[in-house]
């Protein structure tokens, strides 16, 4: 009896073993496992971009990816320096991930240094007009995303400042030459001007500490009204804006409702948020397999009026009742 079941011991031993031995690869190469990773680039600060990596976030979970369960996100702020886009970039594309979502005007660093890795942009240009893609329906290579063509709506935002105050006749204007659009911009709203006899005043502002200055320049031209460019400079510091334009007195136009929201008095455009979403959204799907030559660029659309009616009371203005009747929103 002892001599058959040492065998029998030794071969459920074997056994044992063996099966370990087989589970144990397989148990280490699923902790191995990596998870993919999306770059994403932006040219702001990262304390002022909470709700918008949020919108990204969701857009993400839209696709079925979570942040720390199913994917990870390698970020890179610029903090509005421009310079250190190009190295920004490059460190994302040297990181070998998946996906770079390209943001705030960020995406012709990312396609400087890489044609290989799907690229998903946002922007308030046209990026045909500007060669970031080939066609909207056809963006061809491996670049896709969405706009929300703000920078076609400053003869609007300009019109609606001249319903607000109908005797202004001097008008500033702040844009961030760093943006690829703003020469298109800055032309329509000059061509606009004429067409309604109004002098436009140009302002350049390059970074924070430009924006007091370009106040006091916008106080010494004695302008009226304000209007400003969509950018992801002006957008990172919205409620510094809008306070700015309450404290010395100046009605003003901004292409997002965050604006209107932090006090601001007019806000018309598209929702730079929905269009973080989207990227999201379109992110996800390539990391699924799904190639952005194949996913046409997005449009958003429709286009948001927001009056805040406390600024408008603060700066003494009457706004018209059909402008009224006209906005998505009033904010009493």
């Amino acid at each position: 009896m002892k001599r058959t079941s040492l065998p029998l011991r030794r071969r459920e031993f074997i056994k044992l073993i063996g099966g370990a031995a087989a589970a144990w690869p397989l148990a280490a190469r699923g902790q191995q496992t990596a998870l993919p990773v999306v770059g994403f680039l932006n040219t702001g600060p990262a304390d002022a971009y909470p709700y918008l990596t949020a919108a990204f976030h969701q857009g993400l979970s839209e696709s079925g990816y979570t942040e720390g369960r199913n994917v990870a996100i390698e970020y890179r702020w610029a903090d509005n320096r421009y310079d250190r886009l190009p190295a920004l970039a490059a460190e994302l594309v040297d990181r070998r991930v998946s996906v770079i979502a390209a943001t705030a005007g960020s995406v012709r660093f990312v396609k400087a240094v890489t044609n290989a890795i799907p690229i998903v942009f946002n922007t308030a240009g046209d990026p045909v007009a500007d060669g970031t893609v080939l066609s909207l329906n056809r963006p061809g290579g491996n670049v896709t995303g969405v706009t929300s063509l703000n920078s076609e709506l400053g003869p609007k935002q300009l019109q609606l400042l001249r319903e607000l105050v109908p005797n202004a006749t001097v008008i500033g204007a702040l844009i961030n030459p760093n943006n690829s659009y703003i020469e298109t911009w800055s032309s329509s709203v000059q061509a606009a001007a004429r067409t309604l006899g109004v002098e436009v005043h140009i302002l350049r502002v390059v970074n924070e500490q430009d924006i007091d200055t370009a106040f006091a320049t916008l106080l010494q031209l004695k302008v009226e009204a304000l209007l400003m460019s969509a950018s992801p400079l002006f957008t990172g510091r919205i409620a510094q804006l809008a306070a700015l334009t309450i404290r010395h007195g100046l009605p003003a136009v901004y292409g997002y409702r965050e604006f209107a929201q932090a006090g601001g008095l007019v806000s018309y455009g598209a929702s730079v948020a929905e269009s973080y979403r989207l990227v999201g959204v379109y992110t996800g799907r390539i990391l699924k397999g799904e190639k952005p030559a194949d996913l046409p660029v997005q449009q958003a659309t429709k286009v948001e009026l927001i009056i805040n009616m406390k600024t408008a009371k603060a700066l003494g203005l009457t706004v018209p009742v059909p402008l009224l009747g006209r906005a998505d929103e009033v904010i009493e």
